[in-house]
């Protein structure tokens, strides 16, 4: 399927993605292990759906979704991240576009039946009109799965960061600061009905498993929102 260039992009966070994904999918980062179940739970059926994936990174939601029939378009403003997606099998079945979350969707009103969007809002200054976006572009009836860092982690002093794998120095891409109720504001008045918010921290299991999550047990990491059109 074809790829699309479409907007200008936000440079420095663009940037950081770029060098990050190098890594992204080998650097044991907790948070996305910890979000997939809840996403995937959230979402529901998706074969023969149309789904738009905003923010896909290296393709891991977008990938999983066209294994199980949807109709995948996946949106990314770093060309990094998508190179690393295309390269995996099954990326032939997903329509990959370039383009900053920061602009207005080119796509049509309504062209979607499911939006997911995974662990991307803290990189967005205003949330209002990418949820207005999202609204526009989503079916009525239509479901909308947003995760995101929960911001209490930044009261750990804690925001999306990675180790450069050439000068071995940790990057922080680029994060503004929302609070919880910022997510659910944005969405309800964007004309979403708020099915679920769901509130995340890891346990010792999975600590575990992730050891960089260890310090975080029993604080909450993770928010996701479940949104009816």
């Amino acid at each position: 399927m074809p790829d699309f260039i479409l907007t200008e992009l936000s440079p420095s966070i663009r940037r950081g993605y770029d060098r990050w994904s190098q890594v992204y999918d080998y650097d044991a980062n907790p948070l996305p292990a910890l979000e997939e179940p809840f996403v995937r739970a959230s979402v529901g059926e998706v074969a023969e759906k149309a789904v738009l994936d905003l923010g896909c990174g290296t393709g891991r939601h977008a990938l999983w979704l066209a294994a199980r029939g949807a109709r995948v378009t996946a949106v990314d403003f770093s060309e990094g991240m998508l190179s690393e997606a295309r390269q995996k099998p099954g990326a032939e079945n997903i329509t990959f576009v370039v383009h900053d979350l920061h602009e207005p969707l080119p796509f049509g009103g309504t062209s979607f039946e499911i939006v997911v969007s995974g662990l991307v809002l803290e990189h967005i200054r205003e949330l209002e009109p990418l949820f207005a976006e999202i609204r526009r572009v989503l079916r009525i009836g239509g479901r909308a799965v947003i995760s995101a860092m929960h911001p209490a982690m930044f009261l750990r002093g804690s925001q999306a960061r990675f180790t450069d794998p050439e000068s071995g120095n940790v990057v922080h891409p680029g994060s503004y600061r929302h609070q919880l109720g910022d997510f659910v504001m944005a969405a309800v008045r964007a004309g979403f009905r708020v099915e679920g918010v769901v509130e995340v921290a890891p346990d010792p299991t999975f600590a575990a498993q992730y050891p960089r999550a260890e310090k975080y047990i029993g604080w909450p990491m993770l928010a996701v929102l479940q949104l009816g059109g």
